[in-house]
């Protein structure tokens, strides 16, 4: 049997499919296939249970009384009148109809089908299931009557778990583990799972995504833990945040925000479950109280400081709209001050998504510089080296790849090794002085490894700065696709992207390490979007066995994020920079500028450290 799922994408986010001749042809009456009791007109509670499958999965019901709470395209939530004494059951249901159905909200209806957990994705998808009744007939018995008191979830309803989604589960949550609402917010969730849900002056942690997603906290965020200086919310090492809860547009419209602006008063809908979340979708559209957080920008560097920044250009390509290249050329001229170095990410291609063959990124690169030069800033040069062909992940098609950008003005110059190529590796060597110098300038580090398959390679970069010289690695390690979500069927979640990280993490520290090895002073920054926070085994692998001192780290915690995931606020881009620099007098900075805002240039924060080279 397969059907719609509240989604993501499509014009009504709402699809109906098939429910199939079957379904239709079975009869109304309740039957049984074994001698096992089942109750001839079960409440909402005995079909959801205190689980996170119904323990009457496959059974026909009959007469199941409800009120309907809300309506979509395919079906409509019904919500129990009389709820039990057990808060682990669930009073609510979503009612598959397969067309539009004929109820409205208010009315009071029986309800005949059959007890259904459809997985969105099929059998074998990460995501949960939602239980459900394949309704095979509807009764009305009333209309206008009153709905049922909608459940408030926060510090003065009840109170989700503060720091754990799931810990005694090992496999699938569904047939392992307890399920224990009161401490693990998965099952917290679940035990609401169709019902009426309201949350009092939620603030948003998260901007208003392009699926109409709004990560919010209740109460403004009271009782929440590590809070940024913004308003979002910050991902700690053993704490994913349950108490998030994301709102979703299904329903309704939600107008467009930015972290810490508010819904004031009261916002409810059904909660309901789809893409690895559970999701309250709004029933009325709420009003907004703006938080007015503005856009921060880094200060000039001074004439005896060397400025280098990191930033993600989000797939740039010369068919993005002009607004786009003068947002981030905006961002470099205007919000950064013009470094003298930029380690880039996620520069597309000439023929950008066009799956064309192409490897080339000089009018990508040209696009940009033009642009940063009409802002106001200096003439940029570039470094890179075309990735091979779909060989490097992101797009199909697109061959992102990471490159320097840097100016010449102020006594930065790029020393220029030929020989470097998408397959040759870089190495570092003795300049005959006892000083480490680069093979191959740009140079590729050990692209062959199989930790790089299907990944950005890093890209080395010798420079000097008024002689002196430094060595640069720019980054895009593998991305998170792949991983199970954090509300997912399979508890703890399983990571495998992680595993790819920590590979690559080896190798750019054996990179460091050898350089290092050649001269212990070597200044050596490592810079890029990692993937992965401050907390992370692989940022752990970079700097354990390097010296290499990760910056974002030592920011307080509540300025520590690049990225805004859901809800949860974290770094993902990083600057390392090795003893020999670390022991120099640096002011280090990541500039919010994106991730706090639904109108962004890039999802991610640049980052800018200023140094005053010896």
């Amino acid at each position: 049997m397969t059907h719609s799922w509240p989604g993501r994408r499509g014009a009504n986010r709402l699809l109906a499919a098939t429910l199939g001749a079957a379904l239709a042809a079975l009869p109304l009456s309740v039957t049984t296939s074994n001698a096992e009791s089942v109750p001839t007109a079960p409440r909402i509670h005995d079909i959801q249970g205190s689980a996170h499958l119904s323990p009457l999965a496959g059974r026909q019901v009959g007469q199941v009384p409800g009120v309907v709470t809300a309506v979509t395209g395919n079906g409509f939530w019904a919500q129990d009148p009389l709820p039990d004494t057990n808060e682990a059951t669930s009073e609510g249901i979503f009612v598959f109809t397969k067309s539009s159905p004929t109820v409205v909200v208010a009315d009071s209806v029986l309800i005949d089908g059959v007890v259904n957990e459809f997985r969105p994705g099929g059998a074998t998808s990460t995501n949960l299931t939602r239980t459900e009744l394949d309704a095979t007939a509807v009764t009305v018995a009333a209309h206008g009557v009153p709905l049922p008191p909608a459940v408030v979830v926060g510090p003065h309803g009840r109170r989700p778990p503060s720091a754990v989604i799931e810990d005694d589960a090992a496999g699938d949550v569904e047939t392992s583990g307890t399920f224990d609402p009161g401490k693990d917010g998965i099952d917290f969730y679940e035990s609401l799972e169709g019902m009426r849900v309201a949350v009092d002056d939620a603030v948003a942690i998260g901007p208003r995504s392009q699926f109409g997603e709004v990560p919010v906290l209740p109460e403004g965020g009271a009782g929440a833990a590590v809070r940024s200086r913004r308003g979002g919310l910050i991902l700690r090492q053993a704490d994913a945040n349950p108490e998030r809860l994301i709102v979703d547009d299904a329903l309704t419209s939600i107008p467009s925000v930015n972290v810490g602006d508010r819904f004031p008063g009261r916002s409810i809908g059904v909660l309901d479950y789809s893409f690895g979340n559970f999701k309250l979708f709004l029933t009325a559209t709420p009003q907004v109280a703006t938080g007015d957080i503005a856009r921060e920008s880094a200060r000039p560097a001074r004439a005896d400081e060397f400025a280098m920044a990191t930033a993600n250009l989000g797939n740039l390509d010369p068919s993005d709209p002009p607004a786009k290249f003068q947002g981030l050329a905006q961002e470099i001229a205007g919000s950064l001050n013009s470094p003298d170095l930029l380690a880039l990410q996620e520069v597309q291609d000439n023929s950008g998504p066009d799956n064309d063959g192409t490897v080339a990124a000089d009018q990508t690169v040209a696009q940009l510089i033009a642009a940063i030069s009409a802002a106001g800033g200096p003439a940029y040069d570039w470094r890179s080296i075309p990735p091979q062909n779909n060989a490097d992940g992101g797009e199909p098609g697109g061959n992102i790849r990471v490159g320097f950008l840097f100016r010449t003005d102020r006594g930065l110059s790029f020393v220029d090794r030929p020989g470097g190529d998408a397959t040759t590796p870089v190495a570092a060597v003795d300049d005959g002085t006892g000083h480490a110098r680069l093979t191959l300038s740009p140079g590729r580090v050990d692209p062959l490894n199989p930790a790089w398959a299907d990944s950005r390679k890093p890209l080395a970069g010798e420079f000097l700065w008024h002689g002196g010289r430094v060595i640069v690695i720019a980054d895009h390690w593998n991305s998170k696709g792949g991983d199970d979500p954090l509300y997912g069927r399979y508890q703890p979640p399983r990571l495998p992207s992680g595993t790819q990280r920590q590979a690559q993490a080896k190798v750019v520290a054996d990179f460091v390490a050898s350089t290092r090895a050649i001269d212990k002073n070597a200044q050596v920054i490592v810079a890029g979007d990692l993937n992965d926070p401050d907390f992370s085994a692989p940022l752990k692998t970079l700097t354990a066995g390097t010296g290499l001192r990760d910056l974002a780290a030592e920011l307080p915690v509540d300025q520590r994020y690049t990225y805004d995931y859901e809800g949860n606020s974290q770094v993902l881009d990083h600057i390392l920079l090795s003893p020999g620099l670390a022991r120099l007098p640096y002011d280090y900075d990541i500039v919010h500028m994106n991730a706090d805002f639904t109108d962004q240039v890039s999802d991610h924060d640049p980052s800018i450290v200023r140094l005053r080279l010896g």
